[in-house]
């Protein structure tokens, strides 16, 4: 085994070291292994927690911060975190209107993140939990009952982030978060097996010209092993098993990460194989190989704006109007969900005045409002979009 550490009995404590020289704006609790936000709690925000093994960064501690975590806790390498490193790690991010906590499917982490909680609440912390379970490759994995938990993790980490930064309740926080991991899919290709530091040897055996299609974060067995082939044909079968799992329509969230061991050059090019695969319809974020991760429209928002003469057509979603962007003087005319009168919205001066503040609405068309742009949240609160006449 050939690794940059210390020894295996540091690794954690030594890389939480070095986050903490590396990064002003990160506090560390090295004795509970816990990283937060250097300033604190804020006071009636919900706050984000998540949690898991070592071995896997940037996730989590590398997902804390303003729009995303308020705190997570590291686990020994593929191990983890305990109740008590979960508490800490919920009071660091307690700002009292609640913390949601966002668990990969793994008995470990289900059983250790339920017990923190349940910590939580007897020091009248409110806590919310959101479970990630987007693999599609199998079912019933080692260490897992159902589907495991893997990239949705980055996703829902950093939308439900997003919208708990926007003042958001802890239910609207976490119905958001369900959704995101609903609506996303993974699949896994192993090119290599991972060496775990305590073990010092590869946790699996591949062929030099064999890979596993379907691989665990910790190197869980997957479908099948096959000969390797062209990146064109790997990404299509873990594009294809997606898809057979969630049809991929409308506007896509795209990530592709390298499970830690994936040059840039290779992911780069594995993410052309996957604009490839959509043609048009991907829209990618942060490309980096190869967990595939998908999430489907409606977690992501589309950008639509109202011009003269023209009508917004929004396909019947159902919308909370939050406010607009300083750019209109017309009122815009909406229908309630209920199907109720048509009302008018005064969009004047920066501000798009609901008479009954929080109503869902549906939108069957906008009147003329003179190049009006809107932001919006979805009734069940998903993000803050902009809507605009294409």
């Amino acid at each position: 085994m050939k690794k940059l550490i210390n020894s295996p009995e540091t690794v954690v404590t030594d890389a939480l070291a070095g986050m903490a020289a590396a990064h002003a704006a990160l506090s560390v609790d090295i004795e509970h292994k816990v990283v937060s936000r250097a300033s604190g709690p804020s006071a009636g925000k919900v706050g984000l927690v998540s949690g898991g093994g070592s071995g896997h960064e940037p996730l989590h501690a590398g997902y804390v911060g303003y729009g995303m975590l308020d705190a997570a806790c590291a686990g020994e390498v593929f191990t983890s975190p305990v109740p008590d490193q979960v508490l800490v790690a919920t009071e660091a991010a307690s700002g009292g209107a609640g913390v949601l906590h966002i668990v990969k499917n793994y008995t470990g982490d289900v059983l250790n993140f339920q017990l923190a909680a349940e910590l939580a609440d007897d020091e009248d912390i409110e806590v919310t939990s959101v479970l990630v379970n987007d693999d599609v490759a199998v079912q019933d994995s080692l260490y897992t009952a159902g589907r495991r938990g893997v990239g949705a993790t980055v996703f829902v980490e950093k939308i439900a982030g997003a919208l708990a930064e926007r003042g958001a309740s802890l239910a609207e926080v976490a119905m958001v978060g369900a959704e995101v991991n609903e609506r996303s899919r993974s699949f896994g290709v192993a090119l290599t097996s991972s060496t775990v530091p305590s073990a010092g040897k590869p946790t699996f055996e591949l062929a030099e010209q064999e890979i596993e299609l379907g691989i665990g974060i910790h190197g869980e067995p997957g479908r099948t092993r096959t000969a390797l082939a062209p990146a064109h044909e790997i990404v299509g079968i873990a594009m294809d098993a997606i898809h057979a799992d969630l049809p991929l329509e409308g506007d896509l969230l795209v990530m592709l990460n390298g499970m830690g061991g994936t040059p840039l050059i290779e992911l780069y090019g594995a993410f052309a194989e996957v604009s490839r695969y959509f043609g048009e319809r991907a829209v990618h974020l942060d490309p980096a190989g190869l967990t595939v991760g998908v999430a489907t429209d409606g977690s992501a928002g589309q950008v639509w704006i109202v011009e003269p003469g023209g009508t917004l057509q929004v396909n019947g979603k159902c919308m909370d109007i939050y406010r607009d962007e300083k750019t209109s003087k017309a009122p815009v005319e909406l229908w309630t969900c209920t199907g109720g009168a048509n009302q008018q919205w005064q969009a004047t001066n920066g501000t798009l005045v609901n008479p009954a503040s929080g109503k869902c609405l549906d939108d069957p068309g906008f009147n003329t409002t003179d190049g009006t742009r809107l932001e919006i949240y979805t009734c069940n609160g998903g993000l803050n979009q902009q809507w605009q006449l294409p």
